[in-house]
C-alpha cells in the first residue's frame, strides 16, 4: 500500500542553469576513464595491461573481496593507461576507443526461465552488478546476502539534477522490464519513490509498490526514503539503484550486451545552453563543454552540486553520476565578505533578503568566503 510522506526539514536552493528538456547528441569522445574512486572500499585485481585490446563488456578488473564481481569496459578499444597513486594504488584505467563498438555478447535465456540465482550470475559476469548498491555503508551490494528490500528513487531533489520524467518518458518499457528482473532478486518488497507531482508517471507503474514524497531536499535521497518506508535494523541489508541503471540491466537481459550509455544533464549558471545529452559512462567531458561554458575560473562537478566530485574540463563522467554541473570557482575577495548585505545573495536564515523572494534563482559559486579551517559547529547537530 502506497504512502504519502512529507519531508519538513531540509533545504531546496534555486540555482540558475537548470537543463532544458532538450536531448542533444555529441560526437563520441576518444578516451573513457574507469575511476576506481567511484567504488567505496573496493580492492581491485587487474585483468588487463596497457596495450591490451578490449571489447565493450569485457572485464577490466574484479574485486579481490569477491572475485565474481566484474568491472567491464564501456567501449571497445585499447587500454591506454593505468594510472597509479601512492603505493601503486590503482586510481584510473583509461581506454582509448576505436569507434568500432565491438561487443562481448551474453547468451541470456528468457526472463520467465530464470530464477534469482541465475539472474545474479548473469549480472555478476556481465559487469552490471556494481550498479546495485547497498545500505548501510553505501557500497556495492553483497551478492551472497539477500536484501530485505530494494529501493529505486525516481526523482532527485538536489539542485540542477536530472528530471526523470523527461528521461524515462521514452524508455518506460525498459524501465518496467528492469524492475521485474529486480523483483526476482528480493524476498521482500521493491519500493519506488516518486515526487507527489509525478502522478502521471505513477499511472504507468501500477504493478509496483509506489510511495510519494514531498518537501525540500533531501526528499529524493534514497537513504531518507528507506528511513521512512523500511528502516534498516541490525543485520539488515537494503539494496538500491538509479533508474537509468535499471534500464541498463533491462538491456542486458533483452539484448545480451552491456550498454553503459545514459542521459545526463549539463547544467549550472556557467553553462551557456544547459540541456540534456546522451553519452557513455566514463566519457571525457571535453566534447560536452566545448564552446558551451562561459569564460572564467570555473569548477566542473561530476554528479550533483552537493555530493559530486570536482573534476577539470578534461575530466570524466563518474560511474554513478547523471549530471555535469559548472559553477564559478569564486576565487575572489569581496568587500566585507559575507557580512555585506545584498538582494542577490542566498541565505538559509534572514541574514540577507532571499526569504522575501522564495522563487528567485541565484548564481552561486564555490567561494568559502574565508580560509580553510576546522568545521566546528558546537550545538548545531544536537539542535
Amino acid at each position: 500500500m502506497s504512502q504519502d510522506i512529507t519531508i519538513k526539514k531540509g533545504l531546496s536552493i534555486n540555482i540558475k542553469g537548470v537543463a532544458e528538456k532538450e536531448l542533444k547528441k555529441i560526437p563520441l569522445t576518444k578516451f573513457y576513464a574507469h575511476n576506481l574512486e567511484d567504488f567505496h572500499l573496493l580492492i581491485p585485481k587487474l585483468q588487463v595491461k596497457v596495450g591490451d585490446y578490449v571489447k565493450r563488456g569485457q572485464p577490466l578488473f574484479y574485486s579481490k573481496i569477491n572475485e565474481d564481481i566484474k568491472f567491464v569496459s564501456n567501449v571497445s578499444g585499447y587500454v591506454k593507461d593505468i594510472v597509479r597513486g601512492e603505493r601503486r594504488k590503482i586510481l584510473n584505467i583509461i581506454v582509448e576507443s576505436d569507434n568500432k563498438d565491438f561487443t562481448q555478447k551474453n547468451n541470456i535465456p528468457p526472463l520467465s526461465n530464470l530464477d534469482s540465482d541465475t539472474i545474479t550470475t548473469y549480472l555478476l559476469s556481465s559487469g552490471c552488478w556494481p550498479f546495485i548498491k547497498q545500505r548501510p555503508f553505501d557500497i556495492i551490494a553483497n551478492p551472497n546476502k539477500v536484501p530485505k528490500s530494494i529501493f529505486v528513487s525516481c526523482f532527485d531533489s538536489a539542485p540542477l539534477s536530472v528530471d526523470y520524467n523527461f528521461i524515462l518518458k521514452d524508455r518506460m518499457d525498459y524501465f518496467k522490464y528492469g524492475l521485474n528482473i529486480l523483483k526476482k532478486l528480493v524476498s521482500g518488497n521493491l519500493f519506488l519513490g516518486l515526487k507527489s507531482s509525478q502522478k502521471n508517471l505513477a499511472t504507468k507503474l501500477t504493478d509496483f509498490n509506489i510511495n510519494f514524497f514531498s518537501g525540500p531536499h533531501p526528499s529524493g535521497n534514497v537513504g531518507v526514503q528507506i528511513h521512512h518506508i523500511d528502516p534498516i535494523n541490525k543485520n539488515d541489508v537494503v539494496w538500491y539503484l538509479d533508474p537509468q541503471h535499471v534500464i541498463t540491466i533491462a538491456r542486458l537481459f533483452d539484448q545480451g550486451t552491456y550498454d553503459a550509455s545514459r542521459i545526463i544533464a549539463l547544467a549550472g549558471p556557467q553553462v551557456k545552453k544547459p540541456r540534456y545529452y546522451r553519452c557513455i559512462s566514463g566519457a571525457n567531458i571535453s566534447n560536452l563543454v566545448l564552446d558551451n561554458v562561459k569564460d572564467g575560473d570555473n569548477r566542473f562537478i561530476s554528479g550533483d552540486i552537493f555530493s559530486g566530485d570536482k573534476i577539470d574540463k578534461n575530466g570524466s563522467l563518474g560511474f554513478y553520476h547523471t549530471s555535469i554541473i559548472v559553477i564559478e570557482e569564486g576565487n575572489k575577495q569581496e568587500f566585507l565578505g559575507w557580512m555585506l548585505p545584498g538582494f542577490n545573495k542566498f541565505s538559509t536564515s534572514r541574514t540577507f533578503f532571499s526569504w522575501l523572494s522564495p522563487n528567485k534563482k541565484y548564481t552561486l559559486d564555490a567561494n568559502m568566503h574565508g580560509e580553510e579551517r576546522a568545521y566546528v559547529m558546537t550545538g548545531e547537530y544536537e539542535k
